[in-house]
């Protein structure tokens, strides 16, 4: 077994005792970059010498005795909107090459702070929403299982880092599904904190009132390890959550035994893009949660078109608000694709904006009714498996089924289940209650060790 298989936390083991080093490990991974990174395009930055000289100082605090928590010595890398002092944070895009950060952003910050190892910044779409494109500084990056697929976006090198076998996770982000939608595709873990548990001090911002932070990794435990390190609250950013923080790891072996699942079978049942591999992920995942003896049962939602529908006009408009004045003045520097997309901003007035969000507050409070009955959702997140370059719907029409819950900013999972006959990945996606990520971990830990 390379260390490549290991967990984060039986790496942390192995570092403890003696049997690895920090630097050993991320010398590893920056050899696997090295051999395979020039055909997926995960990275578009790597920090070799900066790597291996913080791996040191970690090997040298673990010899004194001085252990920061389970991330000391294990190399992660960034999607590029997050700010790290010294570099720059491109977004992917011409605008910002020379865009050079003057502080960490709060994640960076924190993750140093556990000792975690950063390896460099990664591909992401355009400003995280213009992808993924050849019009571009960098490639877009490729899913790693294919990689004349896709990986999704607008967190693709997070996603394609994590399956490539570079890293056990990566920080992502999401507004209307940029973490679920990339990971359900190259078969790894999404998670989506709630609304305000994770800082976005430092984060180039997509939709305000949209954007989550959160990892991207290969199993569900390390993606509750590295939410462990990410989460609290920072006073910075006005949107974070003044909650207490709780162990992510305590419950994810518990079962889900006597947990109420409630499934919107009629957000995605009718839909016209639905496989039938997807709608038979989800059946069988229903199936292992039932035969485990949780409680499973259709619920009744909105529909589905109401949620995707308010959060396309919350997130166009505060979209084209960060970037008017450089849509007006720089046009020509932004990818095609990009363009597109943004410049439909200007056609979203006031009232628009104000009735988004007032059906936003509706359909919240929607979703928070139904768990006073169930103790998560289930429901599908890809429609298909992931789509090649050539083949590619625009984004807009892809079918991932993730923005609901940034809409409401409830925390969601996605999980793989399986593979379709194509070889590439299937997956769900769990829902839990405000600020109970734990349960919503715990359930898909249970449907992951199933697959």
């Amino acid at each position: 077994m390379s260390l490549a298989d290991l967990s984060i936390l039986e790496l942390a083991r192995l570092l403890r005792a003696g049997s690895v080093s920090s630097r050993e490990i991320v010398a590893d991974a920056l050899d696997r970059i090295a051999e395979r990174d020039r055909q997926i395009h995960a990275f578009i930055r790597v920090e070799a010498e900066a790597a291996l000289g913080f791996a040191g100082e970690c090997d040298a605090e673990l010899a004194r005795g001085v252990d920061r928590g389970p991330l000391h010595g294990i190399p992660y890398a960034l999607k590029d909107i997050y700010d790290v002092a010294g570099l720059p944070t491109t977004c992917h895009s011409k605008l910002r090459l020379d865009a050079i950060a003057t502080a960490d952003s709060a994640v960076a910050e924190r993750l140093r702070q556990g000792g975690a190892v950063l390896l460099g910044k990664l591909a992401t779409h355009e400003f995280a929403f213009g992808g993924p494109s050849f019009d571009l500084p960098f490639p877009p990056a490729r899913n790693p299982l294919d990689p004349d697929r896709i990986t999704g976006g607008s967190s693709s090198g997070s996603a394609a880092a994590v399956a490539a076998g570079f890293v056990r996770f990566a920080p992502g982000s999401c507004s209307g599904g940029s973490l679920r939608g990339p990971a359900a595709w190259c078969g790894v873990v999404g998670l989506k904190p709630t609304y305000g548990r994770v800082s976005r001090r430092g984060v180039f911002p997509l939709a305000w009132t949209l954007d989550h932070c959160g990892p991207i990794a290969r199993t569900v435990e390390d993606a509750a390890v590295a939410l462990q390190a990410m989460a609290g609250h920072d006073a910075a950013d006005p949107g974070s959550a003044d909650v207490p923080v709780p162990d992510f790891t305590a419950a994810l072996e518990a079962g889900v035994k006597g947990l109420r699942i409630g499934v919107p079978r009629h957000f995605f049942r009718d839909h016209a893009g639905l496989s039938d591999e997807a709608s038979g992920a989800i059946e069988a995942a229903i199936a292992r949660l039932r035969a485990a003896d949780a409680t499973v049962a259709d619920v009744e939602l909105p529909e589905q078109r109401l949620f995707a529908a308010c959060g396309r006009v919350v997130m166009t408009a505060e979209m084209f608000s960060i970037h008017q004045e450089h849509l007006r003045t720089r046009l020509a520097d932004y990818g095609q694709a990009t363009v597109n997309r943004f410049v439909l901003g200007a056609t979203v007035g006031a009232a628009d904006y104000i009735n988004a969000q007032r059906l936003r507050s509706k359909l919240k409070a929607a979703v928070d009714e139904t768990f006073q009955q169930y103790d998560a959702l289930l429901t599908v997140i890809s429609l298909s498996t992931a789509p090649r370059f050539d083949t590619a719907p625009n984004a807009s029409a892809w079918g991932i089924q993730a923005n609901a819950f940034n809409v409401t900013g409830h925390p969601a999972i996605s999980v793989p289940v399986g593979l379709a006959a194509d070889g590439m990945p299937l997956a769900v996606q769990v829902i839990g209650r405000a600020f109970d990520e734990a349960t919503a971990l715990r359930i898909a830990k249970h449907l992951e060790s199933c697959a």
